[in-house]
Parts: structure tokens; sequence; C-alpha cells
């Protein structure tokens, strides 16, 4: 994850001259928004929500719009909070640093465009749009694989040191009821408790690193001209 804000951050000028520019020559976005914003979703491959907020009250006054469905719960809900973070430009445009997402749960970034006494908020996945625009590359069929043995491991791993846990509780217990106290049964216990930590540690490191927040090795990008859409 870091690995991914790091290259952003890196390139952030280009990129958002990109996006700004693109956001500029997409017409109306209330005529967008009568189509639930379908044909700006096939523009931008990485464009992952939609909302609108009303720009006096700021309260969204839109259903969450996502690429294949509609949520509506998260109407009425105040967008104080992200507007204060965001800075317009002369065409009434702002784009946010990068962030988790609570919708989607994945980095984005968002961009916000005022029109017609509304607000529009536009959710970028990150790690898609780095990779629309060349910024990283990835060996999909490679890294499905890879990260299919990580997660079969790490189950493994996980169920291990479950099983370890139990295992020190039930031979602590069972002293404890059959009255054999010792240095020994007090030790084995703190012992198996230690392992079965460590190797839950382990696991969890391992699927934050290698299967939910894949990290690319800065060494490796090889930055490219931007010749697609995001």
């Amino acid at each position: 994850m870091q690995d991914l804000i790091y290259i952003y951050k890196s390139n952030v000028d280009t990129i958002e001259n990109f996006l700004l520019e693109t956001f500029s020559n997409i017409g109306s976005l209330s005529i967008h928004e009568e189509k639930n914003f379908k044909k700006l979703f096939k523009i931008f491959l990485s464009l992952e929500l939609v909302y609108v907020c009303d720009e006096k009250t700021l309260i969204q006054i839109s259903p969450n719009i996502y690429r294949k469905k509609v949520v509506k719960s998260a109407m009425g809900k105040n967008r104080r909070y992200l507007i204060d973070k965001l800075n317009f430009n002369e065409n009434d445009i702002a784009i946010s640093q990068p962030y988790i997402s609570s919708a989607t749960g994945n980095i984005c970034i968002t961009i916000a465009k005022k029109e017609s006494g509304k607000i529009y908020f536009f959710d970028f996945n990150l790690f898609i749009l780095l990779q629309k625009l060349g910024l990283i590359e990835t060996q999909r069929e490679f890294n499905y694989i890879n990260r299919g043995f990580y997660l079969f491991s790490s189950s493994i791993l996980i169920i291990l040191s479950f099983f370890i846990v139990g295992y020190a509780l039930f031979s602590f217990i069972d002293s404890l009821l059959s009255q054999k106290i010792s240095i020994e049964t007090i030790f084995k216990p703190i012992i198996a408790l230690t392992l079965g930590i460590a190797i839950y540690d382990l696991t969890k490191t391992i699927l934050e690193e290698e299967i939910f927040f894949k990290n690319y090795s800065r060494n490796q990008i090889e930055v490219k001209v931007l010749t697609k859409f995001a």
C-alpha cells in the first residue's frame, strides 16, 4: 500500500493534469446523471463509485452508483467532512489525496466537480488507475497463482495457530483439573500460546502484503507515456 501511494505522489502532477483535462472535456454531468453515469464508467475503467450532493447543504441527494449496482442507503449523508479537505480550482474541480474508501474498501482518490447547484463525486480505484496509465505493470496470470498460493498457505497457518492456542488452553485446564501444577505445566501452555500468536502474526503480515495490499517494488516501476483512459 505504501509503494502504491509513493508511485502516485511521484507522478501526482501528471495524473492530476490528465484527470482534470479529461473532466473538463466530458460535457455536462447532468446528462450523464440521467443514465447513471454509464458512459463515464466505460470511459474510466478505474471509476468505481459516483454520488451527488447538494452544494448548499452538502447532503448526499443521490444513491451510491457503482459500476454494476446502485445502493440507496447512503442518501441523506452529510459530506461536509470531505468537502472541507478539497481545494476547488477555477473550473470548480478538486482532487483528494489517496485514502481507503469506506464504501469499497479500496485505496482511491476522489474527484469532485461543482455544477448546477450540485457537487458530483467520482471515486477512482488507485491501483487500477495507475495500472491503466502505465505507471505500474503486473503479470495478471502469475499474480493470480501467486496470491492463490499465499491464500491457501496462510489459511493452513491460521488453522494451525488456532489449534496450537486451543491445545495450550486445553493442556493448562487439564492440569488444573487433575491438580498436577508444576513449572512444566505452566510454561508449556505459555510456549504454545507464544508460538500460536507468532504464527498468526506472520500469517496476518503475509495476507496484508501479498493479498490485500499487494506491494510493488519502486525499482521495478517504469513510467510510460499516458496513452489510455484511466
